[in-house]
This record gives structure tokens, C-alpha cells and sequence, in this order.
């Protein structure tokens, strides 16, 4: 019985894009230390990676933050979900959270990142995408130190943007108490 599991990095950031990843691993795949990537260390989730690539199928979808301001963070949520059903052919499909965002055929569980090889994978996969493409842009962008906080609203971030303002990987949609005008403004 094949299982794809799926999971996403950078739902939550205030920048950079949202990553989410399906993942089914070959039969008899063991890893050491797999288990939710954010319980694991930088160089653990790297060093991770590439035999999970070497030892499944996967598919990963990146979603700019213009995307996720156009559309909304949901639908596009929804289209990565189905985007990974369509290119991973599986019996069942397992997805980390509460909520299937409206796919069909999509079976949800709290936490299973750390409970679900599969998922965990995929949350590895994810992570590791994600925090790659924050880092190169933390190159283009130096003055946000995203490669500290990787997008999050962090106070550091916030007082960074109300120094620079918005640079293009910003989610303008996002709307933060900290950024918004006050009546001493």
C-alpha cells in the first residue's frame, strides 16, 4: 500500500515563498533521526535530504509571495494539494494539520510530521526548500537578515522593514499590529 505524505514549510513567514511537499518513500527506506523537521537541527534536515530525494518520489511546490498575495494563502494551499495528488500516484494521501483546504481523497493528522515516515520526509523536503530559497534571497536582500529569521515576523524583521520598507519578496498581504499606522502617526 503506497502512502504519500505531504507537509509544507512557510505558511507562517511574513516573506519568502511557501514550499509544500509530497513524498512517498521507497519500500524498505530507512533514515536515521527522521522526524518533524522543526525538532531537528539545520544540518540534519541537510543531511536528510538527499537520501530521502535518492530514496522516493516527490514532488515539491514552491508558491511565490506574490502568489499567495494575489490569491490567498488557502487557494493556494489547495492548488499545491492537488498539484502533488496529480503528479504522486498513491492509495493514500497524508497530510500534517487539521484541515484538507477542500481536496478530495486527502486525509489529514495533527503532528504527523513526527509520527508518519512519509510525512516526515515531506516535511524535511519542505523545510529545506524553503529555508535554501530564504537564504538566497537573504543574499539579494541583506539588510532583513532573513537567514536568521527565515521570513518570520520576528522583532528584529519588523523593525527592519519599518527602516527599509517592503523589498518584492515581502507578503504585502500579511498584515502585522506592529506595522500599522496608529493615531500618533
Amino acid at each position: 500500500m503506497s502512502l504519500c505524505g505531504i507537509d509544507e514549510a512557510g505558511r507562517g513567514p511574513i516573506a519568502g515563498d511557501l514550499v509544500v511537499a509530497g513524498c512517498i518513500l521507497n519500500e524498505g527506506f530507512v533514515a536515521e533521526g527522521l522526524s518533524d523537521s522543526k525538532k531537528l537541527s539545520e544540518k540534519k534536515r541537510e543531511a536528510l535530504y538527499e537520501p530521502i530525494v535518492n530514496n522516493s518520489k516527490y514532488h515539491i511546490v514552491i508558491i511565490s509571495p506574490q502568489k499567495i498575495d494575489s490569491d490567498g494563502i488557502s487557494v493556494c494551499m489547495q492548488e499545491a494539494l492537488e498539484e502533488i495528488k496529480q503528479k504522486l500516484q498513491a492509495q493514500n494521501y497524508l497530510f500534517d494539520g487539521n484541515t484538507t483546504f477542500g481536496v478530495e481523497g486527502l486525509e489529514t493528522m495533527v503532528k504527523a510530521d513526527g509520527k508518519v515516515a512519509e510525512v516526515s520526509a515531506a516535511s524535511i523536503l519542505a523545510k529545506v526548500t524553503h529555508d535554501r530559497n530564504i537564504i538566497r534571497d537573504a543574499k539579494e536582500y541583506p539588510e532583513y537578515g532573513f537567514e536568521k529569521h527565515k521570513g518570520y515576523g520576528t522583532k528584529e524583521h519588523v523593525a527592519q522593514i519599518k527602516e527599509h520598507g517592503y523589498c518584492p519578496i515581502h507578503r504585502r498581504s500579511f498584515k502585522l499590529k506592529a506595522l500599522e499606522p496608529t493615531l500618533f502617526d
